[in-house]
């Protein structure tokens, strides 16, 4: 096969895994991508054509035959063309005695005195070697390919992050990015499948999840053990143990405890959390709900349910919370209520505003009442607007006192035979069903996404108002796990 900036990009997005390359390679199909995948796919083509729209009389090289491209990209530079669109190079690498070609197609070339800047754009708001080192690969292949097609290296290699900021990467001669090609093709020439465990936050967003889950479920893998990540899978495997009743069988928790596996650049051994991984492994392979403790949950009469949906940095600088729900259940239950962000300049402050204000309102009605969430986003998210908008009421403040985390209470209290605590997989233990065809996180920010760019305003309504019927539901959820832990106790 080919091998090029996509083929690098494979091995990392939307998680590391060894295994898409190979299931690309042998022509496993993938699902369809997501209204989220989507969404980031247009927003992407947005970036890029407005930065080239910004920079003046450029030749385009994206439309012809891909040989035609080729040609055309070493003809634009011998005449020192100004600015490239889409230029196309092809080379070739040895790679266990043959020769492989190599393509890559950078979004620019910009001309920098006798030579060109080789660009790249990307949504993201970081490229380095923790946060993205794909796009790093992906100019330094980008820059071997120009040296090899020009006979001289890029004056640099830039790429265009998500806020339009510049960022130079090192260009190293193309050593790394080929290293990471040829391990890639290696691992693709395998007869069978290289083993990668499955994850529930890695696999979201790929196209291969429900081929790979259900792979691992069929075979009982040992990756779909609550508190197994992937270090200690991999190394479980070479200590030849594969399942989870393999897992059992081989362990107990001293032996588990003191067992090694690798940790950044060194290795640790289990330790303590040996014991819960041992139960949540029984609880999967038995199909059984452990209740270890009474839920440490606060005595109250009433209890706010709060959920907040919000941007991720890449979509929005500001990192944007677009609807702030609560809703007061209990003895004195009362009426959903959602604050959403406006679409103007101070739309983002209005929102804010408001939250603060329906808050006020529980205290003055309520008095201390606990504000149950999921997780610390929402907790995460008072902060960074306390220091955005302040709160000179104080009200931000109170319910930051006020604020319980449901997700801790939960895994203390109950050990359950799933290899997730998310939300949406403890409120089906509760018995909760959600009445909306589709929902989630990056559901959400999708269809926001998609209120925000029309200027249909009919539209935009019946928009926000799925999003508010699927915070709603988030909030009746938490409710429902709350109801249900109490019940335990």
């Amino acid at each position: 096969m080919d091998l090029s900036a996509a083929t690098i990009y494979s091995l990392h997005c939307p998680s590391l895994c060894e295994l898409r390359p190979w299931l690309l390679s042998h022509g496993v199909q993938e699902a369809e991508p997501g209204a989220y995948q989507q969404v980031l796919a247009r927003l992407g083509r947005r970036h890029e054509a407005n930065h080239l729209a910004g920079l003046g009389p450029v030749s385009d090289l994206s439309e012809g035959t891909f040989a035609e491209r080729i040609d055309r990209t070493r003809e634009l530079i011998e005449l020192g063309e100004r600015a490239l669109y889409q230029a196309v190079f092809q080379s070739t690498i040895r790679i266990e005695g043959g020769d492989v070609r190599v393509v890559g197609i950078p979004d620019f070339l910009i001309r920098d005195g006798a030579a060109y800047r080789v660009r790249d754009c990307k949504l993201s708001l970081h490229a380095d070697e923790e946060h993205h080192p794909e796009i790093l690969r992906q100019l330094e292949l980008y820059g071997w390919l120009f040296e090899r097609t020009v006979g001289a290296p890029p004056t640099a290699l830039e790429v265009v992050l998500g806020n339009s900021t510049i960022v130079e990467v090192p260009f190293d001669g193309g050593d790394r990015a080929l290293a990471a090609l040829r391990e890639i093709s290696r691992t693709t020439a395998l007869e069978a499948p290289p083993y990668s465990p499955v994850g529930w936050t890695k696999c979201l967003g790929c196209g291969f999840r429900d081929r790979c889950w259900a792979e691992a479920e069929g075979r009982g893998d040992v990756a779909l053990v609550y508190g197994v990540d992937q270090g200690l899978a991999r190394a479980l495997r070479q200590g030849g143990v594969t399942t989870i009743r393999g897992l059992l069988d081989r362990f107990d928790e001293a032996t588990l405890a003191g067992f090694t596996r690798p940790w950044g650049d060194r290795t640790q051994k289990v330790g303590r959390k040996a014991g819960r991984i041992l139960e949540q492994a029984r609880a999967t392979a038995d199909g059984s709900v452990t209740v270890l403790a009474p839920p440490a949950l606060p005595a109250s009469d009433n209890y706010v349910m709060f959920d907040l949906e919000g941007l991720p940095p890449q979509l929005d600088e500001l990192d944007k919370v677009y609807l702030w729900g609560t809703q007061v259940f209990g003895k004195d239950s009362g009426d959903y209520r959602a604050a959403v962000a406006g679409f103007g300049p101070d739309g983002d402050r209005r929102g804010w505003l408001d939250f603060l204000e329906q808050s006020d309102a529980i205290f003055k009605a309520h008095g201390d009442i606990p504000f149950i969430h999921w997780h610390h986003y929402e907790t995460t998210k008072i902060r960074a607007y306390l220091d955005r908008h302040g709160d000179d009421s104080g009200v931000a403040r109170r319910v930051l006192c006020n604020c319980v985390d449901l997700l801790p209470i939960t895994r203390d209290a109950v050990v359950l035979p799933d290899p997730s605590y998310s939300l949406k997989v403890v409120e089906r233990r509760a018995g909760y069903r959600r009445t909306l065809d589709e929902y989630g996180g990056d559901w959400s920010i999708a269809r926001y996404v998609e209120a925000v760019e029309t200027d249909d305003e009919v539209a935009r309504q019946a928009i926000m108002q799925e999003i508010l019927d699927y915070n709603r539901e988030d909030l009746e959820a938490t409710w429902a796990v709350l109801g249900w832990l109490r019940s335990l106790a």
